[in-house]
């Protein structure tokens, strides 16, 4: 290795904070990485043969212990010495001759790596210096402090685990391209700690959802198809496949709600599943095609059971995440402590749109009071529906929340059971926080007969045109005959409760690999 004539190109050329590399340069960059990478292998030192590392310790859990360690000892003096075994990727380089020091990254933080010529050899030296930054290595070293104060990893073995034959970004530029942050989460994630950090977030938010399911209300977590013959439990347009084998059309499940419910009636009376959805629509800051989605289902209960749920659900997950149910979200402030504002979506448009239902009893009534406030198609409505085209209308941008929003008219809620005060509308709510809808819940429609209506009524509009109507699922209904006790069902939109807590402008932000056009080339 002494006669090498390789120039340590990398560490210093590309760890240059005030300019950015052009297209050139990175290719003759990359060039002299597989250059280096082929001249590792000539040596026998091809760092893709290695299987494993033992880490027994991380950035951050190393700082916190050297600090607790030096409250121990009288002031001045160093806290025992302590050796670990480190890996991550380096993502600075500082040649200073005969020793160097490194930024390593792993999956805590950061930490110093000093690398001396006299400590580790000077053939392996000669090799260190190298390193790419990008490059994942393993140290083992002792901990100490240097005169800056830094606490860091003094190495006596370093080993290449995996070399790096792309660029990172630099370090002033970072990766802050947001569609190629999208399309490339590996690099953002290593560029930006915060983007790491707020998927450690999610992740927690999950959890404490799970654990409260399960340990504190009883909850059996399972899981149901995701392709099926029929996407049910919801108005929504499904993706279609098809089963070679089979020779069956299929779709991707829009809901889980029906298959969740048929377990209910099989006795499984506290169920719920946190998965994938798939809905073929439109793309935006609140909605991606591929979402997740939450839902539970309780024999016995009723709405007001669910609507307790979702305030408990909901702000627990604040807690667990921040640390308080108030969270901010893009400068507003949302306080989530239990419970929750209620209010009638008629009360609503009463309120928002200047449109008092009780007194319009009829269709022809509301189609003109619909019509009078701008609805197109007014003449088509029915009263229900002229309820809910005034509510998306008028009255959703007032609703910050969070708040329930209950009285759904029976029209768009085919799974729902009636009011028995009113039975033009539903026992069902929905929450919104933010003017967001971000949970949906209601009394279980558990009347076979009222079902098999309700879907015939869905069926024919989705024959006359509505591809986003309720098909017939006769096996659902038979489910019903058999017999649903009083259920009450909840279904929370996970990823936008997680862009509230945390505080992310667009769902992209919390979805590690959202849905991207292709690159055209």
């Amino acid at each position: 290795m002494k006669d090498d004539k390789t120039k340590n190109t990398a560490p210093q050329g590309e760890n240059q904070d005030e300019q950015e590399l052009t297209s050139e340069q990175v290719n003759e960059l990359r060039q002299i990485r597989r250059d280096k990478l082929q001249k590792l292998r000539d040596a026998g030192r091809d760092p893709f043969i290695q299987e494993r590392w033992d880490a027994d310790a991380f950035s951050m859990d190393i700082k916190a212990d050297y600090e607790e360690r030096e409250k121990q000892v009288p002031e001045g003096e160093a806290p025992a010495e302590r050796t670990v075994s480190v890996s991550g990727r380096i993502m600075a380089f500082r040649d200073m001759g005969k020793a160097s020091f490194i930024d390593l990254q792993d999956k805590q933080g950061r930490i110093q790596a000093y690398v001396r010529k006299d400590a580790i050899g000077d053939e392996e030296y000669d090799w260190f210096k190298t390193y790419d930054i990008g490059d994942i290595i393993g140290i083992v070293g002792t901990v100490f402090k240097t005169r800056h104060g830094e606490i860091s990893v003094k190495a006596e073995r370093v080993v290449l685990l995996s070399k790096s034959i792309q660029i990172l970004p630099n370090k002033r530029q970072g990766l802050t391209d947001t569609e190629l942050r999208y399309r490339q989460r590996y690099v953002d994630l290593i560029m930006n700690p915060e983007v790491r950090e707020d998927f450690v977030k999610r992740a927690a938010i999950v959890k404490e959802i799970k654990r409260y399911l399960e340990d504190d209300e009883g909850y059996l977590e399972v899981d149901t198809p995701v392709l099926t013959t029929i996407a049910g439990g919801a108005n929504a347009r499904p993706f279609n496949t098809h089963h070679n084998t089979l020779d069956l059309d299929m779709k991707l499940r829009i809901s889980n709600e029906l298959y969740l419910k048929r377990l209910t009636v099989g006795g499984l009376d506290r169920v719920y599943e946190m998965g994938k959805m798939f809905r073929n629509e439109g793309m935006d800051k609140n909605h991606n095609p591929e979402y997740t989605s939450m839902e539970l289902y309780q024999a016995y209960g009723d709405m007001e059971t669910v609507m307790r749920l979702t305030e408990n659900i909901v702000s627990k997950a604040a807690l667990a995440a921040t640390g308080s149910m108030t969270i901010t979200y893009q400068g507003k402030t949302f306080d989530l402590t239990p419970p929750w504002e209620r209010i009638s979506m008629q009360d609503a448009v009463k309120k928002w749109a200047g449109v008092d239902f009780d007194a319009i009893q009829t269709d022809e009534e509301a189609r003109a009071a619909a019509k009078e406030k701008g609805v197109e198609e007014a003449d088509k409505l029915t009263r229900g529906l002229a309820i809910v085209e005034l509510f998306e209308m008028y009255c959703e941008d007032h609703l910050e929340g969070p708040v329930f929003i209950t009285g759904h008219p029976v029209e768009i809620s085919p799974l729902s059971k009636r009011d028995p005060a009113d039975t033009r509308i539903t026992r069902r709510f929905e929450a919104y926080i933010n003017t967001w809808e971000i949970a949906n819940g209601f009394s279980e429609l558990n009347d076979p007969i009222d079902q098999y209506q309700r879907f015939k009524d869905q069926q024919s509009q989705l024959e006359a045109g509505d591809d986003e109507a309720h098909p017939m699922d006769e096996d659902f209904v038979n489910a019903l005959e058999v017999g649903l006790p009083p259920t009450g069902g909840l279904g929370v939109g996970i990823d936008r409760v997680v862009m509230l807590i945390l505080d992310a402008p667009t769902i992209r932000d919390v979805i590690l690999f959202p849905t991207m056009k292709p690159i055209e080339e």
